[in-house]
């Protein structure tokens, strides 16, 4: 059916122009028809329905340049076009994300099943005939601009959910490596699997206490924020030595360090591990004086035996070690001297001949009496024994 005038087509049916929501009323929407008349009617249709920002495209090529370049919330695509059809325009638009994501509504003289399900199958959102119905073009166009709109909806609480996810993440793995700086890997695990109790005795763990001497008075003539800072360089050095050795830290009290091995999980050189450790402490604390000018020295108790290990409080929870080994590694550390490993006969049979120890008397342990006790002085080069004599 042929068109001669606007006018025709506009009185053809009259045109009832309900209420369109405000925001569909604004809604882009581009006319594509190589027939500057048809252009006209659809534009003069469309603007009787209510629609405002409607614009014009004069073929397929134009159609593409104009979708590319602004943005467009509807497509009206003619069929027959020269040099760029419908379906090529459908095809061409799909390979851009942007374009693609602008319905198309294919409107074409011709009255064949075959090609609208090539139109729908190349893209199009729905495919109607010239010159169309002014009741059904508004209620395709409508459902088009809605369906969009939606996609849209869809779309941005989608990205919004993607970005909630993707904080909550981030905050979990905050939750979980501030849990693993209190806890211990194993021990945070089975927190996070749910146990209630956590409480494992240890048949040997090595204990070792650590006091820095002088703190005190040094606190006297050293302002609080430079007195903060060199605790935290000496302890967070400490920790650093901890890890490299893999013992585990237990906790700092003030100016005291505790640190065990042999727990949660056993292993069988223990001793060595803290026997090392505290080796490495002393060291450092002595390069430390020389760089600052400080006279920081370490009083260091070591001493192995069975204990109990795990998680007390509730709310600011604590992994803990508990038992007559712990009690016994700080009389060493509180008995000791400073500057000096003190450490047990437990601990000195543990380490056998790699290290170099020298006997330090005996002392009284609350309610175990006496026992003989040791200064640690250093490990053994192993490869000394082997070099000949000459």
């Amino acid at each position: 059916m042929e068109i001669n005038s606007p006018r025709e087509f506009a009185n053809r049916e009259s045109i009832h122009v309900d209420e369109l929501s405000g925001s569909l009323k604004d809604s882009a929407i581009l006319v594509v028809d190589d027939s500057r008349l048809m252009r006209i009617v659809l534009t003069k249709a469309l603007q009787e329905l209510g629609f405002t920002n409607i614009s014009e495209a004069v073929d397929g090529r134009d159609a593409i340049k104009k979708l590319s370049e602004g943005s467009y919330e509807l497509m009206l695509l003619d069929m027959e076009m020269p040099e760029m059809n419908g379906i090529e325009v459908l095809i061409a638009k799909n390979t851009v994300p942007k374009l693609k994501e602008v319905p198309t509504i294919v409107i074409s003289a011709t009255e064949q099943v075959d090609l609208a399900v090539k139109c729908i199958e190349a893209g199009a959102e729905d495919y109607l005939l010239k010159p169309p119905n002014n009741t059904l073009l508004r209620a395709r166009v409508t459902t088009s601009l809605e369906k969009k709109r939606l996609r849209d909806m869809d779309r941005i609480l989608f990205a919004r959910l993607q970005e909630e996810k993707e904080l909550v993440e981030i905050e979990k793995e905050k939750s979980e490596h501030l849990l693993l700086n209190i806890l211990p890997g194993t021990i945070a695990g089975r927190l996070k699997a749910g146990e209630k109790t956590i409480a494992n005795g240890h048949q040997i763990v090595s204990v070792l206490f650590a006091d820095l001497c002088g703190f005190t008075k040094l606190s006297r003539k050293t302002s609080p924020a430079d007195l903060v800072s060199m605790l935290n360089e000496i302890f967070t050095t400490f920790d650093d030595i901890v890890k490299n050795h893999g013992v585990e830290k237990i906790k700092t009290i003030g100016d005291c360090y505790m640190f065990a091995a042999g727990v949660p999980v056993p292993v069988e050189d223990h001793a060595r591990r803290v026997a090392d450790t505290a080796l490495e402490m002393v060291q450092f604390l002595e390069r430390f004086n020389t760089r600052f000018g400080t006279d920081f020295q370490i009083r260091i108790g070591l001493n192995s035996g069975p204990l109990v290990a795990g998680i007390i409080g509730k709310q600011k929870f604590a992994y803990d070690i508990w038992g007559d080994a712990v009690n016994v590694a700080s009389r060493m550390e509180s008995s000791g001297l400073p500057g000096r490993i003190h450490i047990s006969e437990a601990t000195r049979a543990a380490l056998g001949a790699d290290y170099e120890c020298e006997p330090r008397g005996s002392i009284e342990v609350k309610g175990l009496g006496q026992i003989n006790t040791y200064f640690l002085l250093s490990k053994n080069d192993p490869f000394l024994d082997e070099v000949p004599e000459i």
